[in-house]
């Protein structure tokens, strides 16, 4: 890794079931030992390329940041590496999805022995952070949970803000169980996603993006925000703090999910943020708001390192 503090080391590994991944870590600058770890997970139909301007800023903070192409998505579906042809794209399930984040979590845990490790998401990457440490049985074993120094969400999708019809749901839901690769439209309007009308466009032209999933992947993303704040709250493990940042002029996801989800929750230390005007993409939006929104996830991480040593089990 070059001691350049902008740089990436891209790698691709393998998961459950050998299952290959592509990957980026990026390192604090000077070889720095890293104050914290962080295991990133990102949204529906995007990469983790989208995020590397956010990226850079942590580590560069003395974070050591891990971000992988979720299975169906970015890189890891469309990309062809040493016999892997990629896949359908959208092809995933919940479990899949939990089963990938635990070996990230243990592979960073390994990585950097001794150091907290914290678990954040955006989106769909953001509800499954959630999601994670409140699964019923395993997936994730519960030793892979107490790992975990912090979960932090970035507009995660716990409910859209302008749901799909529940007809709808079901009949998709139904269809999923037959036809579960089936690929299906999923369309987010650009103008949405963020107030940088440059960076709008140039999502549109990502040529890693693709504006669908599959009935499988589509009905558990949806299933999955509504149990995180219907039901899998009560599971949350009291002591593992838990950031929760969302625009309150989101229009994809529903910042009054949220706020319902952290008001229910169980938690010694918890803290709801919103930002007043903010769209989707808070690390896109202009004006000074993407700088302070990677401020404040820096700054709650950095409070949570407890000195780069590592939580202790809370099993």
């Amino acid at each position: 890794m070059s001691s350049n503090p902008t740089a990436y080391a891209e790698a691709w590994l393998r998961g459950p079931a050998d299952h290959p991944f592509y990957t980026r870590t990026y390192l604090p600058p000077d070889s720095s030992a890293p104050r914290a770890a962080v295991l990133f997970i990102h949204g529906f139909a995007e990469h983790i390329g989208r995020h590397e301007h956010a990226h850079r800023i942590w580590a560069q903070r003395g974070l050591a940041v891990v971000a992988f192409d979720q299975r169906g998505f970015g890189r890891t579906a469309l990309s062809k590496h040493e016999g892997w042809r990629g896949e359908t794209y959208g092809k995933t399930s919940h479990r899949e999805q939990i089963e990938d984040i635990e070996w990230f979590v243990r592979y960073v845990g390994k990585r950097w022995e001794g150091s907290p490790v914290f678990l954040a998401g955006h989106s769909m990457g953001g509800a499954l952070a959630l999601a994670f440490p409140t699964q019923a049985r395993a997936p994730p074993d519960p030793s892979t949970t107490a790992r975990l120094a912090g979960v932090l969400a970035c507009s995660p999708l716990l409910r859209q803000t302008t749901p799909v019809p529940r007809l709808m749901r079901r009949v998709g839901g139904a269809a999923a169980n037959v036809l579960p690769w089936m690929a299906f439209p999923a369309v987010v309007p650009v103008e949405d996603l963020s107030h940088d009308p440059a960076m709008n466009e140039a999502t549109d032209r990502d040529p890693l993006i693709r504006k669908q999933g599959t009935l499988r992947g589509l009905a558990d993303m949806f299933n999955r925000g509504e149990d995180v704040v219907e039901r899998g709250y009560r599971r949350w493990p009291r002591e593992l703090p838990v950031l929760v940042i969302h625009g309150t002029a989101d229009k994809v996801t529903s910042p009054q999910a949220s706020q319902e989800f952290v008001e229910k929750l169980d938690a010694s230390d918890k803290k709801l943020s919103l930002i007043e005007g903010g769209f989707h993409e808070l690390t896109h939006e202009p004006d000074g708001v993407k700088e302070r929104f990677w401020d404040e996830c820096v700054e709650w991480i950095l409070a949570h390192a407890n000195a780069g040593a590592a939580p202790v089990s809370r099993l």
